[in-house]
């Protein structure tokens, strides 16, 4: 019996909710963690359509990339797409669940997904982000060092990158007193006891700070646990927003364009002065990226593809790349495929849609 919260703690192993942009509204928006799914819907957007669409698949859960509740609600009586939307699904029992800027931050979200499209090699993230990682330090008699260790590292502590099982040790000293009440572990009451201690250092991601502290005390001998947690400001080159890679073979910026518009299905694209150079080094990121122009040029960036710009940001270009605004619902089109694939390795006694239904608020003539 696969229920929701087992849905979501799937998305949340790909694109962990901590992640996500503070101004965001993710998780859980509709429905009961404990409800028995029956069926997913996947969709960028959760508008009534997508929800009578759930209903006639019989999918009691939307996992939504953008979230159908964005600022307050101050009232439900369906005078607006949001609230016939969220009425219709309290209604009938569907859950909705928003995944937005926390997939947006991942090394597998959004903008893996523009990059694949486009065969992009040898990428990486964009904009990486700071103050996701911490360092924990604890201390440890030296015969329980290794076993303490195995459970941090089975914890996710000392991940990095491509590395696992990633921890420093030193060997020194350590000294206490158990006095009155104390059960010690080591030692006698009133006494001074000094110890073969090892001291344990590990890298451990925001994400999974809980886990790894629960680990700690589970597995540590001492009845009071010596430890501290330490933030760290380094660039965390595994989260972060958009993402940037390598053509495997140039091409003008006109050829370009077009394998664009091919690859991305969409029909037009606003575009800065073009410099007549070759395309090689390409940046991409899903949505409204006009923030991350500067970082697409001191990346190296030939072309920068993101959606939203606005007329002011085109001048940003300053002849250091191509800006490239393909639009937003076609920036972030494939992303519901990248969910449903996902979804349908890890569940397989469910089914899980992607929906029919063309949310692109934008037309053309």
């Amino acid at each position: 019996m696969i229920k929701v919260k087992d849905i979501a703690f799937a998305m949340e192993e790909i694109a962990p909710l901590t992640y996500a942009e503070d101004f965001d509204n993710v998780g859980l928006l509709v429905g009961d963690y404990n409800d028995e799914v029956t069926g997913v819907l996947v969709t960028l957007d959760t508008t009534p359509e997508v929800v009578e669409e759930a209903i006639e698949k019989n999918c009691n859960l939307i996992v939504s990339f953008h979230p159908i509740i964005f600022s307050g609600l101050k009232k439900l009586n369906g005078k607006s797409y949001v609230e016939k939307a969220v009425m219709t699904a309290i209604k009938h029992g569907i859950n909705i669940y928003a995944t937005h800027t926390a997939l947006d931050n991942s090394k597998v979200g959004v903008n893996f997904k523009i990059s694949e499209q486009l065969k992009l090699i040898d990428t990486k993230i964009l904009i990486p982000k700071t103050q996701t990682l911490k360092q924990l330090i604890t201390y440890v008699p030296t015969e329980n060092a290794d076993s303490l260790k195995n459970a941090l590292y089975e914890a996710g502590a000392g991940r990095i990158g491509n590395y696992d099982s990633c921890g420093f040790s030193q060997e020194g000293r350590g000294n206490f007193r158990p006095i009155e009440g104390a059960k010690p572990f080591i030692g006698e009451i009133g006494k001074l006891e000094a110890v073969n201690e090892t001291r344990i250092e590990v890298v451990i991601p925001q994400h999974l700070e809980d886990d790894i502290i629960k680990a700690l005390f589970k597995n540590h001998p001492y009845e009071e646990v010596a430890y501290s947690v330490v933030s760290l400001n380094n660039q965390n080159n595994y989260v972060g927003i958009g993402m940037i890679g390598d053509l495997e073979n140039e091409m003008s910026e006109i050829d370009f364009f077009n394998y664009l518009k091919t690859q991305m299905n969409t029909p037009f694209i606003r575009h800065s002065k073009l410099l007549n150079k070759k395309i090689k080094k390409v940046a991409v990121l899903g949505g409204s990226g006009a923030f991350g122009i500067k970082n697409a040029i001191s990346a190296g960036a030939d072309i920068y593809i993101t959606a939203d710009l606005k007329y002011h940001d085109f001048f940003t270009a300053e002849n250091k790349l191509v800006l490239a605004d393909i639009g937003h619902f076609e920036s972030e089109q494939f992303t519901k495929n990248l969910i449903t694939s996902y979804l349908k390795e890890k569940f397989t006694n469910f089914v899980v849609f992607n929906s029919g239904i063309n949310t692109n608020p934008v037309n053309y003539c």
